[in-house]
């Protein structure tokens, strides 16, 4: 079956944790802020998220009263994480490959991007690497969220020519300081707040599954972008909220 090409976008950056993987940041965020007598709020979970590792652990430790420093913060943060995965392993989600796929299909190059060292990219989507243009992933941690630089910086690329996929309202704000098309995937972890921090943000579009990125929406996005529609304005996005692709807001 012939796709015609999209007209506008030439590049999907597609975060690697919470849209290709399972989110497993958020629930150890979750437990070593309630290990520590902390209330879980949004703006613990913004201070958290995305954000370079240093700067979370130095958030946590203001937060918290620590005495501890960002770094031992950090070593406990991964101890933590280590004993989360035991029982909660790292997958590729539903609906992944055949994304890829479908991106590739429109005429899309590919390149993934998160905070974790390129390792993390070789070990769990290395037998797909195939799918990705080279460098085919960006470690971001060292200047999060990674939008303008991923956009201009890596690929010399218009702002409207790269679509980003993300869990991560702070990569979505990033997203609509720079026009940049955006499609949320926020992680469905039962305490977070990335839904509604993007619906917040004036996020358009935001899927529940990977399946709700598909070919309808990928033109809509593509339209939107050669339009100048990527983002609602300011004063809409307060009333509007976001457009679930084919859902209800919850």
């Amino acid at each position: 079956m012939s796709h015609p090409p999209l007209r506008t976008l030439r590049l999907a950056a597609v975060d690697i944790d919470g849209v290709l993987l399972n989110d497993t940041f958020s629930p150890v965020i979750h437990r070593l802020v309630v290990q520590h007598g902390l209330t879980y709020t949004a703006e613990l979970e913004r201070a958290f998220l995305s954000q370079p590792r240093l700067t979370a652990a130095q958030a946590f430790v203001e937060a918290a009263g620590s005495t501890a420093t960002p770094q031992e913060i950090l070593t406990a943060y991964f101890a933590e994480r280590e004993r989360y995965l035991r029982t909660h392993p790292l997958r590729m989600l539903d609906g992944a490959v055949a994304l890829l796929e479908r991106l590739r299909a429109l005429g899309l190059e590919i390149v993934c991007y998160g905070g974790l060292g390129k390792s993390h990219f070789d070990r769990h989507l290395g037998a797909w690497a195939s799918f990705f243009t080279e460098p085919r992933y960006i470690c971001t941690n060292d200047f999060r969220p990674g939008v303008r630089e991923i956009t201009q910086d890596v690929f010399g690329l218009d702002p409207a020519q790269v679509l980003f996929i993300d869990d991560v309202a702070a990569v979505a704000e990033s997203a609509r300081e720079l026009d940049v098309p955006f499609i949320g995937h926020p992680s469905s972890f039962a305490h977070g707040f990335q839904r509604r921090l993007m619906q917040e943000a004036g996020v358009r579009h935001i899927v529940s599954s990977l399946s709700g990125i598909d070919e309808q929406l990928l033109r809509a996005v593509d339209h939107e972008a050669g339009e100048g529609g990527v983002w609602q304005r300011a004063e809409s996005a307060a009333t509007a909220g976001a457009r679930l692709h084919g859902e209800e807001l919850s």
